[in-house]
């Protein structure tokens, strides 16, 4: 007997059979503490058995595991928590003028193998350094438990990008231009899949916005500051990256008649807050720790408290003229800054509280990022996994 195409009524169930596995399993991966399928259920508006049913297949898949029960001091079986799959991940890579960067996320935003190198590649050959990246990735890739399945793959990049061409389009701080990254990373990608390219800071404020996969973080509307030897920047709404928006905050002109760029501005926000500009500043050797600089200033060291301060001045006019225009008073400070906020914020509030105009209503704030170095890298897989908890029917087969 021929087996008929599905009709209407077929196509509408496994529409909703789809939307419901990425509801269950979002909902989970949300959830502050391990659920329990009643409390999936409840969560979602199902019914217990259909929550049940949908959450056996995702179990079934890997996508979610069941975590070990908890004695109830009530009678009766106790319910059995459940977490987001740990056998998918996604990689995250990131290549910017003071590091690269190779990172493994699994659904539970737990790092399951991670390889970072510091070294300066302002102006370096793009071909070597990219081939140190690809080396890098194969040695994380190794280093994986055989069991985990990579399910895409991103890249971040200190600058301008074209996500769609996969063409890094100019990165001053490298000194690079019209770059075909995605063909110089053909084949790192998880099942010939192809690394998608985006902007560092974007991806970086991604690690703010969620904790892990699918669950919030503590700031849903914010403006975010990513620091290394450049700054970069990105404006969070809700939750999500504002799309379209430059955020080349560190190129933003602090003081006209200052020093050259190598934009080909002069006066940038990076030449006084940049990390090698405040080491200069202070009198330190490029590689040396923001932490020891942070530790100068507290002893009281003259040069690193000008160098600090200096700083916070740039990023006080300079923030006050994004505050301005975008609206969000929340600043949180990424990378290098992150390490020196507790130096910064004191006088750098001040400069926003006199320079933003709403400053009198929604006093701005600034908070400090935490998590890993290379911020990028993690934003890039967070990334790579929503495919995942959109439509994980995908995975299923």
């Amino acid at each position: 007997m021929t087996q008929q195409p599905a009709g209407p009524s077929g196509a509408r169930q496994s529409t909703l059979r789809t939307t419901n596995l990425g509801l269950v399993l979002r909902t989970v991966c949300a959830a502050p503490a391990p659920p329990s399928r009643a409390d999936v259920a409840a969560a979602t508006g199902m019914t217990r058995a259909t929550a049940a049913r949908l959450v056996d297949e995702l179990l079934a898949g890997g996508l979610l595991d069941e975590d070990e029960r908890e004695p109830s001091p009530r009678r009766g079986r106790p319910a059995t928590p459940l977490l987001p799959g740990g056998r998918f991940a996604a990689l995250g890579l990131q290549l910017d003028a003071g590091l690269l960067a190779a990172r493994a996320l699994d659904l539970r935003g737990r790092v399951l193998a991670e390889r970072v190198e510091s070294d300066d590649l302002r102006g370096s050959d793009p071909a070597v350094t990219f081939g140190r990246l690809r080396a890098l990735t194969a040695e994380l890739r190794a280093a994986l438990p055989p069991d985990v399945q990579l399910v895409g793959a991103g890249l971040a990049l200190p600058g301008l990008v074209d996500e769609e061409a996969g063409v890094l389009l100019r990165a001053p701080n490298l000194g690079w231009s019209g770059l075909p990254t995605a063909d110089l990373l053909a084949g790192v990608g998880p099942g010939g899949c192809p690394v998608v390219l985006g902007n560092e800071a974007d991806l970086a404020a991604r690690t703010v916005a969620d904790e892990a996969p699918g669950r919030p973080g503590p700031h849903r509307d914010f403006l975010y500051l990513s620091g290394q030897i450049g700054i970069g920047g990105a404006v969070v709404l809700g939750g999500s990256v504002v799309s379209g928006w430059a955020g080349e905050v560190g190129h933003v002109c602090v003081r006209p008649d200052g020093p050259e760029c190598s934009c080909g501005s002069t006066g940038c926000l990076e030449l006084y807050a940049g990390r090698h500009a405040l080491l200069r500043a202070a009198g330190l050797p490029l590689d040396t720790p923001s932490g020891d600089l942070a530790a100068l200033d507290r002893r009281g060291d003259p040069a690193a408290g000008a160098a600090v301060g200096s700083a916070a001045w740039a990023l006080g006019v300079a923030l006050a003229g994004v505050v301005n225009v975008v609206g969000i008073p929340t600043v949180v400070l990424g990378g290098h800054l992150a390490e020196l906020a507790d130096l910064l914020r004191p006088e750098l509030e001040e400069h926003l509280a006199r320079r933003v105009l709403s400053a009198r209503w929604r006093r701005p704030r600034i908070v400090s990022a935490r998590g890993p170095s290379a911020a990028g890298a993690s934003g890039a897989a967070l990334r790579a996994l929503d495919d995942v908890l959109a439509d994980p029917a995908r995975r299923l087969g």
